[in-house]
């Protein structure tokens, strides 16, 4: 496993900022983590990188314990933090240049890095003269200059423009073939085009952890169905399964459905039987969005 999380708890006074939390990323995984403001993100990552200690639990990252093998924890791990520390008066390639005598690799991992993060048009610059999304990118070279095998990015696209958003996205799955991934965010959308699975904390507990396909098929089921005629609302909750239904134009019903089995075959079914046509029958995917909402509402 690249990370491995065992029960692991972490107290700030009396408030529990993490409770018990286990999970394991397996090598090649690009894994998005989300939570609301205060559930702990920031904390396990903190954790995960040797900034700060756990009460108790365990950690691992590449095998290597977070506790008792901090210097081979951090050869393996490139962390972007969420205020990505920059010297703004250093020139691209100088500030890389340092960062590399830190990591003691070679300087031709310079010009790779600066290659891989499309940093080449700028690297002749003053960091303070870049955007914001040019400087999220010195950040992420930095992050690989030492060639690690986890990338750790806690909320990678804050401050983006929509443009930046997407190179920087476009950026990270480029990364993520080759390397594990483990990212915070706020923007859902990222998840959705980024991860292959999401684990969603709320209060320091893990209140989600599955792959983005699963968790969108084992959800509601939201149908779009239109008749040709006028349906009594009472004749459509004999609908097995049923959760709830709203009219939402003429003879237009969303209809929601707590199961996983497609239920379009049972709509036009009852068509059928009750002398009905279906005029369209969709199934609506249920957003990421509306799934946080659900899981992180109490």
């Amino acid at each position: 496993m690249s990370i491995e999380v065992t029960s692991i708890s972490k107290n700030y006074g009396e408030q529990k900022a993490l409770d018990t939390i286990s999970f394991s990323i397996q090598k090649g995984e690009i894994v998005g983590f989300l939570g609301p403001n205060g559930a702990g993100k920031s904390t396990l990552m903190k954790i995960l990188t040797t900034f700060i200690t756990a009460d108790e639990g365990q950690a691992s990252v590449n095998g290597f314990d977070v506790s008792t093998a901090q210097k081979e924890v951090q050869k393996s791990v490139g962390y972007l933090p969420e205020h990505n520390p920059l010297y703004l008066d250093l020139y691209v390639r100088e500030y890389l240049a340092f960062n590399a005598d830190v990591y003691k690799v070679a300087k031709s991992r310079i010009e790779e890095v600066i290659t891989m993060t499309g940093l080449t048009p700028e690297s002749h610059k003053k960091i303070g003269q870049l955007s914001k999304g040019y400087r999220q990118r010195v950040g992420l070279a930095t992050a690989l200059l030492h060639n690690p095998d986890v990338l750790i990015l806690d909320e990678p696209t804050t401050g983006l423009d929509p443009n930046q958003l997407v190179e920087i996205r476009d950026l990270i799955k480029n990364i993520g073939k080759d390397k594990t991934v483990f990212l915070s965010t706020h923007i859902m959308q990222e998840v959705e085009a980024i991860c292959d699975r999401v684990i969603i904390i709320n209060h320091g507990k893990i209140v989600t952890d599955k792959k983005l396909t699963n968790l969108k098929n084992e959800e509601e089921q939201v149908i779009e169905v239109e008749f040709d005629h006028t349906v009594e609302e009472q004749l459509l909750r004999s609908l097995p399964n049923l959760v709830t239904l709203t009219n939402t134009h003429d003879m237009t019903w969303e209809l929601t459905f707590s199961t996983s089995k497609d239920m379009r075959p049972t709509i036009f079914d009852f068509a059928h039987d009750n002398g009905l046509k279906t005029l369209q029958l969709n199934l609506k995917s249920k957003n990421l969005e509306a799934i946080f909402r659900d899981v992180t509402k109490k």
